[in-house]
């Protein structure tokens, strides 16, 4: 069900030099990299790691940036749980849609705060 899980970075140079000596000793490399995050992974279908700068623009502080992902089975699926979560009082953090080449996702916060992602890669 965990697709991939983010931690915060304030500097994602170092973050991302930190993280690929520490995970390369779990045979994990590289697996996504933008401007905003490095995301590491030690096989094709395996849950990812990723270090992020936070989306709203704030410092990384504990638990800004941290972010729980779920794996969904389709586009559609990944609609139909980002829907639901904004109609039992979820608060949006970014609709469903593409991000990047292969990525579908959509962000919300729950009731306490947290922030989820459900999403496929194609």
């Amino acid at each position: 069900m965990i697709g991939y899980v983010t931690v915060g970075t304030n500097n994602l140079q170092r973050a991302g030099a930190f993280y690929d000596a520490l995970l390369k000793e779990l045979g994990a490399e590289r697996a996504m990299v933008s401007e905003k995050y490095i995301g590491w992974a030690n096989a094709p279908d395996a849950p990812m790691f990723m270090a992020i700068t936070p989306y709203d623009g704030k410092p990384a502080t504990v638990g800004n940036g941290m972010m729980i992902s779920l794996l969904a089975k389709s586009k559609e699926q990944v609609d139909r749980v980002y829907k639901k979560a904004l109609a039992l009082g979820g608060k949006d953090e970014g609709a469903a849609g593409p991000r990047g080449d292969n990525f579908y996702g959509g962000y919300f916060r729950d009731l306490d705060g947290n922030k989820l992602c459900v999403f496929i890669m194609s």
